[in-house]
């Protein structure tokens, strides 16, 4: 346990200009640059080829996004992915020709003759169903933070709402903004990622939340930024070795998981990284601009009691 108070609300008007500055250019690039909508999306062909043997992957990814007599190819936005075993690949194009599926497994057939595969399906989905997850996701999202905003105006007092929803504001933009500067496919995976995020951030806020106002009745003579100080300080250590071991984790997955489990571990990652920040310098400082009190986490008086004693 950390003895000595760290002093992290001293910085917090930098931190807030640091804050104010990835935001913008989060939001920037979310409306420069856009989304990057996978097939889930925007629709498509999923194609899924089984082999004799396991598959290439990188042969078979180059093959498809190989130019053609100097031409761009039509498969350079392909995914190419292990589907249950190393023998099934699944490939997805933002394509939507009925015949498709023969057109791709006749360019792969000169890449191995000696490891054949078949056509198990070529499924179609539709632009429009695509746009129905996508507007169902926002939806999803925005119930999310609605409900977290009542549960904590509840469980502790409305401006931990508040800071909760700052904080949680702020790691999706920033999020989102780095997902559309490097164009990042959101896919279903991605998106779960997005929804997981909120969950890990939110469960950090917390924690530092029930710890401010347990120092509230402890720390009597303390104000509100030496209680935060001490309630970050006093959780420190359990956040540092949850965001290392969940880091690691990620960082496994992004590297031994292939482009099917990619996304959602940086995603991910991301969220631990920008998680991590927002609970200290957006959810702590909020308190500070609401001038939370002791007051404020005081139950209500009983009028009716006062009432008979008097």
């Amino acid at each position: 346990m950390i003895k000595s108070t760290i002093h992290f609300m001293k910085i917090r008007n930098i931190a807030f200009a640091i804050t104010v500055l990835i935001t913008v250019i989060g939001l920037f690039s979310l409306f420069h640059k856009g989304l990057n909508l996978g097939l889930d999306f925007t629709g498509g062909t999923s194609i899924e080829l089984r082999y004799e043997h396991p598959a290439d992957l990188d042969k078979i990814r180059t093959e498809l996004v190989a130019s053609e007599a100097g031409k761009k190819s039509e498969f350079e936005d392909a995914i190419v992915q292990s589907f249950g075993s190393s023998e099934s690949v699944l490939i997805r194009l933002k394509n939507d020709e009925p015949n498709i599926g023969n057109v791709v497994a006749a360019k792969l057939h000169s890449i191995d003759p000696n490891n054949k595969f078949e056509l198990i399906s070529a499924e179609t989905v539709g632009a429009q169903v695509g746009k129905e997850l996508l507007d169902k996701g926002g939806i999803a999202c925005l119930l999310a933070l609605a409900g977290i905003l009542i549960y904590l105006a509840f469980r502790f007092q409305w401006k931990f709402g508040i800071g909760a929803i700052a904080s949680l504001f702020h790691d999706l933009v920033v999020t989102l903004g780095i997902i559309a500067f490097f164009q990042i496919p959101i896919d279903l995976t991605v998106f779960a990622a997005l929804l997981a995020m909120i969950g890990y951030s939110l469960n950090d806020t917390i924690i530092i939340y029930d710890r401010i106002r347990e120092n509230f009745r402890v720390l009597r003579k303390a104000d509100l930024i030496e209680n935060i100080d001490k309630s970050v300080t006093q959780t420190l250590l359990r956040t540092i070795a949850t965001s290392v071991s969940t880091a690691m984790a990620l960082i496994a997955l992004l590297i031994f998981g292939g482009p099917s489990l990619g996304g959602f571990a940086l995603v991910m990652l991301i969220g631990v990284v920008v998680g991590t920040y927002s609970s200290i310098y957006i959810a702590g400082p909020v308190l500070v601009w609401l001038k939370l009190s002791r007051e404020d986490l005081l139950p209500p008086a009983n009028t009716e009691l006062k009432d008979t004693n008097s």
